[in-house]
């Protein structure tokens, strides 16, 4: 049954969620906590260090392994191993103890520890006894690398936007209430109730014994937002930014303070919001244009080896602009070849450096965008382009693409995957229209199509069952926040989007929620590494008859500013 919405968005963490992040620090691991088949329940631990007994052994193995050297000869100590927990793996049945692996970097013999992974020190622990189980030494690393919580604030008075930024441990940045001001109309009309990202799924490809069960969920295992770092003046951000605190509850209970997390700041970043010059009339040139000046709200999350870059721009047009920005460190692995050539086998990557294999991998970021586009009952419409042909002699021509609407019906007719046909994707009001009988709208637009190439039958695929299709659209339900469930790490895919759009529910002229999937496929290049530069992506959420015109036809041109000329600068 669908739920109605709050009369104001609550960005309130579930406590019980809290529960899945917040634990005990005296034990590594819960004992015996689930007995069975599937994921392994998954703690969160924020800074969890092995004991020398169970990072590095007193006595490791003195053996050359694969040409590499013994774990003496990486200039590995014992105390220099740090535990880092994986994700959520799975477990055969009638299991009376089952194993948590924990990955062991040398965090003082590189600034980046995850170029210094020890591949093989620790197989994993019986939770009975919370001891190590097994030790294989396989192949170390030799190349270094580079070194309120409130309910909304309001973020006023910008231009033609208002909207609400909130903080949420598990989404990072939550968009709500925004709205934008019709100069024609004298009002500000609804367009987006709620925006975040519900989940970020990372699988790797390498099906070796230390990789095959590395399939992050970012969100809902770590929390996206409590990997949350603090930004930077005048390297993160630009000059004119603000900043913004946030909080999280401890595991004591207690609130955290985490500096700031948001920064707030106008982009003038030199482009054109419109511009004209009409040479058709005789003797005279008209010239007009206006620079583009653009909010964004950015935050970035460093989860393990990967930093997020999340943006969101809000412009003065009416568009909503959301963009991913991939940088950090890649996942390598040690390997005992020098030369592509030598390569016989499949290593799952690319020889990136001497002894040193970037794995093949996914970003899989799907958001949760309830639109309410001029009120909260809207249809979601498939605009396909199709090719037709002239008739016989209609025309010198022989065809032409016209735009064929189809209007979503249940949730079954608004999954898409993106490239199969030419097609635009609309929300629409269909209870109001603009003076030409145009339904006001706003269109999705993709700049990613990316979707999973996991077969379904792969349990990681079956948990991340929301990567299948691009976009989904769904009837509002409160309890419908989350694409991969609310307790992720004991997820078996059996309460995923995926799972709930089975149910096929009406969609049309309803308060709807579409998802979509922005997917990175990343073979990684000699250029990602040591330190990846940034890769983007994202979409907009674009004005679709919205406005009766122009909304910026209007905007006065800036005033002329004395700016320094730096050529005339004389250096000292």
């Amino acid at each position: 049954m669908m739920s109605s919405k709050p009369s104001y968005p609550s960005e309130g963490t579930d406590s019980r969620i809290l529960r899945g992040y917040c634990g005990s620090e005296s034990s590594a691991v819960r004992p015996k906590l689930y007995l069975g088949p599937g994921p392994v329940p998954r703690r969160y631990l924020a800074e969890d260090k092995c004991s020398v007994a169970e990072a590095i052994p007193k006595q490791p193995p003195q053996r050359d392994v694969n040409g590499m050297g013994p774990i003496g000869k990486q200039g590995v100590n014992s105390d220099q191993g740090k535990c880092v927990p994986p994700p959520s793996v799975n477990v055969p049945a009638n299991t009376q103890s089952w194993l948590m692996r924990k990955d062991v970097w040398a965090v003082q013999t590189s600034i980046h520890a995850t170029n210094r992974k020890l591949d093989g020190t620790v197989d994993g622990m019986d939770t009975g006894t919370s001891s190590c189980l097994t030790y294989k030494w396989r192949v170390g690393i030799s190349q270094d690398g580079l070194y309120n919580k409130k309910e909304g604030a309001p973020i006023g008075g910008w231009a033609n936007w208002d909207f609400h930024l909130s903080f949420d441990m598990r989404a990072g940045p939550i968009i709500s209430l925004a709205s934008i001001y019709d100069l024609e109309k004298q009002i500000f009309r609804p367009v987006l109730y709620k925006g975040f990202v519900s989940e970020l799924f990372v699988p790797y490809m390498d099906l070796d014994e230390e990789w095959y069960y590395r399939t992050f969920f970012d969100a809902g295992e770590y929390g996206f937002g409590l990997c949350a770092v603090s930004l930077e003046p005048m390297r993160d951000c630009p000059e004119n930014a603000v900043f913004m605190d946030a909080y999280v509850v401890g595991q004591n209970g207690k609130p955290v303070k985490m500096s700031q997390i948001f920064c707030i700041f106008e982009r003038h970043a030199g482009d054109i919001m419109w511009r004209h010059t009409e040479t058709a009339i005789p003797r005279t040139i008209v010239r007009e244009a206006r620079p583009e000046v653009s909010l964004v709200v950015r935050m970035v999350s460093t989860v393990g080896n990967y930093d997020y870059i999340i943006d969101w721009e809000f412009k003065q047009s009416g568009s909503i602009i959301a963009t991913v920005g991939l940088t950090g460190l890649l996942e390598v692995r040690g390997s005992k070849y020098t030369h592509k050539d030598q390569i016989e086998e499949e290593v799952y990557g690319t020889l990136l450096a001497q002894n040193t294999i970037g794995v093949n991998h996914d970003h899989f970021l799907i958001y949760h965008l309830d639109l309410d586009v001029d009120g909260d009952s809207n249809s979601f419409v498939k605009s396909n382009l199709k090719t037709t042909q002239v008739p016989d002699h209609g025309s010198p021509r022989k065809s032409y693409w016209r735009v064929v609407s189809e209007t979503a019906k249940t949730e079954s007719d608004a999954k898409i995957k993106l490239g199969s046909k030419a097609t635009e994707l609309l929300v629409v009001n269909p209870n109001k229209m603009t003076k030409m009988g145009n339904h006001v709208g706003y269109r999705l637009i993709p700049k990613s199509g990316a979707g999973s190439l996991l077969s379904d039958d792969d349990y990681s695929q079956t948990r991340a069952a929301f990567t299948k299709y691009n976009v989904w659209v769904t009837p509002y339900n409160k309890s419908e926040k989350w694409a991969g469930g609310l307790y992720v790490d004991q997820s078996r895919g059996d309460d995923t989007l995926a799972t709930w759009s089975k149910r096929n529910r009406e969609i049309e002229n309803k308060d709807i929620v579409v998802w979509y999937t922005l997917g990175f496929h990343h073979a990684p290049y000699q250029e990602d590494f040591p330190l990846m530069p940034t890769l983007s992506s994202g979409f907009e959420l674009r004005p679709a008859n919205f406005f009766e015109s122009n909304p910026v036809l209007k905007v006065k041109p800036p005033q002329d500013v004395m700016r320094l000329n730096c050529s005339i600068l004389k250096v000292v």
